[in-house]
């Protein structure tokens, strides 16, 4: 469990993507035991419920991300019942295809841009008004180790992780002199069903075991792990409290080290 942050302003308003399920999870419950108002949207009900049941201090949205619609009730919802925000975390986002870039289907690449990068400008480019208004705030967008490292077999995923970060940089010049800051979490492989699902999809494609893949990718952390949901939720607290007051622009490494990954073919 997170400790607890000195002098982290509670009563905050945060809003989560994708919330309802794994890091995004996590982090929505990281701000809620620290006090904060926490707004969710995801695409699954059953998710959205099963995180309410638990959590009955949060409000969430049912909302797809990628189409902007969805933003816009999203956003409905949130001013009508919030009327104010002052942390956006931009978790919403999807492995891809595992595949060699001939292989990748166009409506594969499509999907994964749609929801991995264009689902976070709807979010922020609606989210800054409110931010503004608050006087100032936060914004964490979860890009990826992939998006300081080429990532064979995740085309896809390595160009929205990459976007975001340079979208990171340019937020925070933007929004810098209206006291926002604008950071990326780049999370290793975090424990969980979505790396899991990755690892077997790779493997399937190179007709090796799992568990060889899953040891490639650990190796390529100099502390030979993967990281938790806790660990990402963590930074992203520290980053929207006092103690990050003076942090914007960075991509922040939350992977034990990574030290390349240019052997992931070999």
């Amino acid at each position: 469990m997170v400790q607890s942050i000195a002098n982290f302003k509670a009563d905050q308003v945060v809003l989560v993507t994708a919330g309802a399920s794994g890091i995004g999870r996590c982090i929505a419950e990281t701000y809620l035991r620290h006090g904060c108002r926490v707004h969710i949207c995801d695409l699954s009900v059953n998710a959205i419920e099963v995180f309410l049941a638990a959590n009955p201090g949060a409000t969430a949205t049912v909302a797809d991300i990628s189409i902007p619609a969805d933003v816009e009730q999203l956003f409905s919802v949130l001013q009508e019942r919030y009327g104010q925000l002052d942390i956006l975390v931009n978790n919403a986002g999807i492995a891809g295809p595992t595949a060699a870039v001939e292989d990748i289907e166009i409506d594969q690449w499509q999907q994964t841009i749609d929801i991995n990068l264009n689902g976070s400008f709807y979010v922020t480019r609606l989210a800054t008004p409110l931010l503004k208004v608050a006087g100032g705030g936060s914004v964490v967008n979860i890009s990826s180790n992939a998006g300081q490292f080429g990532l064979p077999l995740r085309s896809p995923y390595t160009a929205t992780k990459w976007a975001l970060i340079g979208l990171t940089k340019t937020w925070a010049m933007e929004l810098g002199p209206h006291n926002i800051r604008v950071n990326a979490l780049c999370p290793g492989s975090v424990n969980g069903p979505r790396i899991e699902g990755v690892i077997e999809r790779d493997a399937a494609g190179r007709g090796v075991t799992a568990d060889s893949i899953r040891d490639i990718y650990q190796r390529q952390s100099s502390m030979r792990l993967f990281v938790d949901a806790q660990d990402v939720a963590n930074m992203a607290l520290f980053l929207s409290s006092e103690l990050g007051a003076s942090i914007s622009g960075q991509a922040i490494g939350v992977d034990g080290h990574t030290e390349g990954l240019s052997n992931w073919l070999s």
